[in-house]
């Protein structure tokens, strides 16, 4: 008879596991160090052999977040370790001579990795910290969080955040929702930074060298989120439909995770409506030339509506999905979600009732000029030091690893 252990019981016995393994580790290299330093008469140091930033990406389309941080790092001479989870991950190649790539595929191998990490801080925008496989290592002085997107921060799984030291973050929003967050579940208060948007300043600056845009036929950019309550989920191939009857030139952009959560749907919507001189679908790893071909973008609840609007200053349409909060944080916030608010902002609701009219809802947004202040207002809302985001997240680095070795020079005294 084969052994049968169910994922979530697998997941747990595997976290027990590293706990045993850890405990038993940091046991021996405290014994071990202790004996050292007994034989040697109390009077030589001991090295301190932790490395100094440490950055985590579990896929490789966070290093558009991450790589104008490693720039800023390394031209202050800052060395640091990036750990991906992504065998192409375009930080593996690149060429800063103080930032040292490596990758760990194997989700085993990776969680060991961070779970016994020995360094000062630890970067990720990855969620989950100290809530599933991955845990904080004994030997890690500070973990610091940072968004990948542009919205309510209270949009990861339950207790996404919580155990991280600290947050960077791009709205006072934002700060607020985690302050309210830390009052309901009695934690201890995080550091909460406004620092800005690092991928959203590069994406600016290159459409600034780079806005020319060739003559072309009106262009419509579907670009859903995925899961049940994104597009395809609720509209399925509906609303690809209704986009071929505009006449426009359409491009379909499915999220990445699309194609690995959503497989069968990918293939079957992929062989129903082939490429044509009319159609396409788009999967560069880069969004910043399809979004600067689009004249207007319709979405869900992803972040490329706040991309799109906020870094190109174009139109957009949305729909409502009524998104179920119950696994995320914000279940325990009495309050509508901030993008529900800054949605009608910069772009009009597409519904089941005036799906058929979508031609005259797309020629609406733009050809009418509202939305620019509104636009305006919502950046200034969501997007802190527009520019200036990495060098923020550098000095903000820089100076707690000061302060974090300052305090273990005294402490050591």
């Amino acid at each position: 008879m084969k052994l049968y252990i169910d994922p979530g019981t697998g997941s747990m016995l595997f976290t027990i596991l590293i706990g045993v393994i850890g405990a038993a580790v940091y046991s021996l290299r405290m014994l071990f160090i202790k004996l050292k330093y007994r034989m040697s008469g109390g009077k030589v140091e001991i090295a301190n052999k932790s490395i100094p930033y440490v950055i985590f990406s579990d896929n490789k389309r966070y290093w558009s977040i991450f790589e104008p941080i490693c720039r800023e790092m390394n031209k202050r001479g800052k060395e640091i370790l990036y750990i991906t989870a992504s065998p192409d991950d375009p930080a593996l190649s690149c060429q800063y001579e103080n930032v040292k790539a490596e990758c760990i595929e194997n989700e085993n191998k990776l969680f060991t990795r961070l779970n016994f990490l020995n360094a000062d801080i630890v970067l990720s925008t990855t969620p989950g910290l100290d809530v599933y496989q991955w845990k904080r290592s004994k030997e890690v002085k500070y973990y610091v969080h940072i968004p990948h997107a542009a919205n309510d921060i209270t949009l990861y799984r339950m207790f996404g955040i919580d155990y991280y030291d600290a947050v960077l973050l791009s709205g006072d929003y934002q700060i607020e929702d985690i302050r309210a967050l830390e009052k309901i579940r009695k934690l201890p208060q995080k550091e909460l930074l406004k620092v800005g948007i690092p991928y959203m300043d590069e994406m600016a600056k290159r459409f600034a060298e780079n806005s020319d845009v060739s003559e072309h036929p009106r262009t419509v950019l579907l670009a859903p989120s995925w899961g049940q309550s994104a597009i395809f989920g609720v509209y399925g191939s509906k609303i690809i439909d209704v986009l071929l009857k505009t006449g426009y030139h359409i491009i379909i952009r499915p999220h990445p995770q699309s194609f690995t959560s959503e497989t069968e749907l990918m293939d079957k919507l992929m062989n129903e409506y082939p490429e044509n001189a009319q159609l396409e679908w788009n999967r560069d790893n880069d969004n910043f030339e399809v979004l600067k071909r689009a004249d207007i973008l319709i979405s869900d609840f992803s972040g490329v509506t706040f991309d799109f609007s906020l870094v190109y200053n174009k139109p957009i349409i949305y729909t409502d999905p009524k998104i179920d909060v119950s696994v995320y944080d914000a279940w325990w916030l009495d309050k509508p979600l901030w993008t529900a608010s800054a949605l009608p902002r910069i772009g009009k609701e597409l519904t089941e009732e005036n799906m058929e009219n979508l031609k005259e809802l797309i020629v609406t947004c733009l050809e009418e000029s509202e939305y620019a202040q509104k636009r305006a207002d919502v950046k200034a809302e969501t997007w802190a030091y527009p520019g200036e985001s990495a060098s923020r997240v550098a000095d903000y680095l820089v100076n707690k690893f000061d302060e974090l070795n300052k305090e273990s020079k005294e402490g050591e005294k």
